[in-house]
C-alpha cells in the first residue's frame, strides 16, 4: 500500500526530514525548501485574522473574555494573552487634534471601579469638552491630589492654558486646577450632566466598569488598558 508523502502546508513540497520532537512528544518535521517547522495533523489551532478582528471589535461591547471567548470559538488562554498584549500597547494619551485657543469649556467627574477585590478600589477621572463631547482627559488613581492632578496633566496642553472647567466641590480639583478657571458646581446646575452621561455609557460599553459585575479586572494594567482602549474609539464615533 502506497504511503502519502509528507509535504510541508506551506508550499506543498515533499523535501521534508525530520527534526527531532516538540514538547509533547510527537514527531516534528522541517521542510528544507522554506525552513518551515511543523508536525503532521496539528491539534494546536491557529487564530487567524478574522477572529482577531472580530475579538477587538468585541472588547469594545459589555462582554467579559470568557463571552467573548465563546462567541469567537477561541481559548480563553489565547484571548487573555492576545488581549494582555493588546491593552500593553494602546497609547495612554488622548490623541491629540486641532483644537484653536479661545472659549473651552470641560466638565469634569470620577467613578468607582475594582481590581482584584472589592477591597481594592481605585478611581477613574474624566474629563469631556462640551463642545465636541469628546473625552479630553483620563486619569486612573486614588480620590485625591494626585489623582487630580493626573487628570490635569492628562488633558492636551490646548486645555490647560485657556480652559474652565467645572467639576463636583471635592477639593482635591481646586487645589490643583488654577482658581480663575475652576468652577465648582452641584449636580442640580447641570453643567456636569454631559460627563455624568458618559460615566454611564462608559460602565455600559465596558464590562470591568459595570456595577456588581463579576468581569472586573485582576490586574491593575489590563484595568487601565480596557478605558483607553475604549476612549479612542468614543471620541471617533462621534465624527461619524
Amino acid at each position: 500500500m502506497a504511503v502519502n508523502p509528507i509535504t510541508c502546508p506551506r508550499c506543498q513540497s515533499t523535501d521534508v526530514v525530520k527534526n527531532g520532537k516538540i514538547h509533547n512528544g510527537r514527531q516534528n518535521f522541517k521542510c528544507k525548501g522554506g525552513n518551515r517547522q511543523f508536525v503532521q495533523n496539528p491539534t494546536k489551532k491557529v487564530i487567524g485574522q478574522e477572529t482577531r478582528d472580530v475579538s477587538d471589535k468585541l472588547l469594545l461591547e459589555r462582554l467579559s473574555l470568557a463571552g467573548i471567548a465563546r462567541v469567537t470559538w477561541g481559548s480563553e488562554q489565547w484571548l487573555q494573552t492576545y488581549v494582555n498584549a493588546k491593552y500593553s500597547s494602546v497609547p495612554k494619551t488622548v490623541a491629540a487634534w486641532s483644537k484653536k485657543r479661545g472659549k473651552l469649556t470641560i466638565q469634569c467627574d470620577q467613578m468607582w471601579s475594582f481590581v482584584g477585590n472589592k477591597k481594592n478600589k481605585h478611581l477613574l477621572w474624566l474629563a469631556v469638552d462640551v463642545n465636541t463631547g469628546k473625552i479630553v482627559g483620563v486619569c486612573v488613581g486614588k480620590r485625591s491630589r494626585e489623582g487630580a492632578q493626573g487628570l490635569w496633566e492628562s488633558l492636551p496642553a490646548v486645555y490647560r492654558q485657556c480652559v474652565v472647567c467645572y467639576t463636583d466641590f471635592w477639593s482635591a480639583s481646586e487645589r490643583v486646577i488654577p482658581q480663575s478657571r475652576h468652577r465648582a458646581v452641584g449636580k442640580h446646575s447641570g453643567n456636569t450632566n454631559q460627563i455624568e452621561r458618559f460615566n454611564c455609557t462608559l460602565r455600559q460599553s465596558v464590562s470591568r466598569l459595570v456595577r456588581d459585575t463579576l468581569s472586573f479586572s485582576k490586574q491593575l494594567d489590563n484595568h487601565i488598558g480596557a478605558i483607553w482602549y475604549f476612549v479612542p474609539h468614543y471620541n471617533l464615533s462621534l465624527l461619524l
